[in-house]
């Protein structure tokens, strides 16, 4: 399942610009500069400008999930009716070393803000309800997504939840044959399009496993595949590649799923807490 297209216009532009054609970032570039001004312009004119047939600019709109260039519009309206500030700054090579700290910070705080923005409440509840019947959760994501995996199954296991985090293709492969419809299991790609993690979200979806995508803002196999998404927004820059601004992000969403499970778990949750304390302060002594 994916987010509706008539919300978060600028956002979905920002998170699917890795995934553009030359002609088509020609497009997104200039919308995403000019948000208030193309409210005002014909598709004509965006093709004038751009020196690109109006056929292109139609197929822009198609790809983002818009009917054609009028939708578009009147979706970007509703965006954009109080002034946008754009806080992402490019880091240069004479920024002295606060400054780039800084910069790396804000990069940061603005993947978190844009990526709370796109969050769906009905989702993220259908997603705790799956988690809380679940007897089993499993996360699975390669690389620099593996990472975020491991982080997940940590948080969970705290909560006495039987997690696990696999982040080598054939134990991933190993462990899915072994699912159920009891179980969950969450697929971490910031691309969408990793052909390992896609061959065991085929296997999850045989096993009947309800499956769900940690990716980013766009259309993708893995969204497309999943039962439902939760999704990142985060740009690239000289010095930092998109996947890696993302990962605060993802990290960012399995924070939020754990808080909620342990709200609507508190008994339990607090309980398997106070066991692994324990446990720990025995062995420390």
């Amino acid at each position: 399942m994916t987010e509706s297209p008539q919300k978060h216009v600028l956002n979905r532009i920002r998170g699917s610009m890795s995934q553009f054609s030359e002609k088509e970032r020609q497009i997104a570039t200039y919308i995403l500069r000019n948000p208030q001004l193309i409210i005002h312009t014909t598709i004509n004119q965006v093709a004038d400008d751009l020196g690109i047939a109006e056929a292109t600019v139609f197929r822009f709109c198609r790809r983002l999930g818009f009917k054609g260039y009028q939708a578009l519009k009147i979706a970007l309206a509703a965006e954009v009716v109080a002034p946008i500030e754009d806080i992402h700054e490019e880091i240069s090579e004479e920024d002295t070393t606060l400054e780039v700290t800084e910069k790396v910070f804000q990069s940061n705080i603005q993947a978190i803000e844009r990526t709370k923005e796109i969050q769906n409440e009905k989702t993220i509840d259908t997603i705790i309800d799956h988690l809380i019947r679940s007897n089993g959760v499993y996360f699975f994501g390669n690389g620099g997504s593996g990472v975020v995996a491991q982080d997940a199954q940590h948080k969970f296991l705290r909560l006495g939840v039987n997690a696990h985090a696999y982040c080598d293709t054939h134990l991933q492969l190993m462990a899915t044959s072994q699912l159920t419809s009891h179980n969950i299991a969450f697929f971490i790609s910031h691309t969408g399009a990793n052909i390992d993690i896609l061959e065991v979200v085929e296997m999850a979806k045989e096993r009947g496993v309800f499956t769900v995508a940690i990716t980013n803002f766009a259309k993708s196999p893995l969204s497309e595949a999943v039962d439902v998404s939760l999704y990142t927004v985060s740009e690239e820059t000289e010095y930092r590649t998109e996947a890696l601004a993302s990962r605060i992000a993802e990290l960012s969403i399995i924070d939020a799923l754990y808080v909620n499970y342990h709200i609507k778990t508190l008994e339990k949750s607090t309980a398997a807490v106070n066991r692994m304390r324990q446990a720990i302060s025995k062995k420390r002594l």
